[in-house]
């Protein structure tokens, strides 16, 4: 059930039709999810899994889009986010995994790509793979690698534009947040304009203490159950849009979504990983051209609709983050761990 289900209303803008980031024409999301024992009495347990964002079904090595991302504490373990940045475009998919499957996830995702593309590393430059973690290390049993190169793999393949999965789902399988089940959730916003431009956003959420989740504010009350000892963790946050936006532009979207993770209550810890990767699937780069000049469009940074899209992608954030504890279900894990689904009244 997602947090609206409930009768709790993020902000002013509405949603897009399912209110997730497949909204935004073209984007794909696929998950694989682990949970099975990996001994005999069950003390050994993969809790995990993959999730893919893809930013259209076309050939993203061939067809790159405007990106960009930007750390609000960088306690995490990412790739591809220095030539992301340096160029300003996405050319595979961004994947999320827990920490310990990052080198697993990437090669399979290099794979699944050099599978698609014969140029890569002959004829033409290497590709640049994105991935995101967070530390699931509670519920999974992380030191045995359940992930494995295959699942990234099968998440590219399960990719569709369908309403995304949330919760205990993919990636999401052994988050824990604000001392609950927390793991996907997604959201989006429209800014309704000539032509309307879409926001959606994505979440792998696995931070903060019970303590500090703004309960009152959502009026939901306070709950004394969970975890206490999930203080640290990570977010990772992806942001898709449709509306023409150079990379810069984007960076500075991709700023206020720690303006909805910081509304539910966290402060950014020491030691959360906590990132955002922004993209725009209205302008495409060619990887191959013979011209030297690339033209495009993009919003003057001086008109309304750049403030839209601020509020449009802080308002996203903070609900895809309610969804990720809304949508997750309780969950068993290594060593008997248990962590309960957040018990909305």
């Amino acid at each position: 059930m997602k947090i609206r289900d409930r009768g709790i209303v993020i902000g002013r803008m509405s949603p897009a039709t399912n209110n997730c980031i497949t909204d935004v024409l073209g984007v794909m999301v696929g998950h694989v999810t682990l949970d099975f024992p990996l001994d005999e009495k069950g003390e050994e347990y993969a809790c995990t899994g993959v999730t893919a964002i893809l930013p259209h079904g076309g050939n993203l090595f061939r067809e790159k889009v405007a990106a960009a991302s930007y750390v609000l504490n960088g306690f995490g373990k990412t790739t591809g986010l220095v030539q992301l940045n340096e160029l300003g475009t996405i050319e595979s998919p961004i994947m999320l995994t827990n920490t310990f499957g990052v080198p697993a996830v990437t090669q399979g995702t290099l794979e699944y790509m050099l599978a698609e593309n014969e140029e890569i590393g002959e004829s033409t430059g290497t590709i640049n793979i994105v991935v995101g973690e967070c530390n699931d290390s509670y519920l999974n049993s992380i030191r045995l690698f359940p992930v494995k190169p295959e699942h990234a793999r099968q998440a590219l393949k399960e990719a569709s534009t369908r309403p995304v999965e949330e919760g205990a789902v993919g990636a999401g399988k052994g988050m824990v947040c604000f001392g609950h089940k927390g793991g996907i959730g997604t959201a989006s916003r429209v800014i309704e304009d000539t032509p309307a431009y879409t926001v959606g956003c994505l979440v792998l959420s696995n931070f903060g203490k019970k303590e500090e989740f703004l309960t009152g504010k959502y009026g939901i009350g306070t709950i004394k159950s969970g975890l206490s000892e999930t203080a640290d963790g990570s977010i990772i946050i992806i942001l898709a849009t449709n509306a023409p936006l150079s990379d810069r532009q984007l960076q500075r979207l991709a700023k206020r979504c720690g303006i909805g993770l910081g509304r539910t209550g966290s402060h950014f810890s020491h030691g959360s990983g906590d990132i955002v990767i922004a993209f725009s699937t209205a302008n495409q780069t060619e990887h191959d051209s013979e011209e030297y000049l690339h033209t495009s469009s993009q919003i003057r940074d001086e008109h309304s609709l750049m403030n839209e899209l601020f509020t449009a992608a802080a308002e996203a954030t903070e609900e895809a983050i309610l969804n990720s504890l809304s949508q997750a279900e309780t969950t068993r894990g290594r060593k008997g761990s248990v962590v309960e689904a957040y018990p909305f009244l």
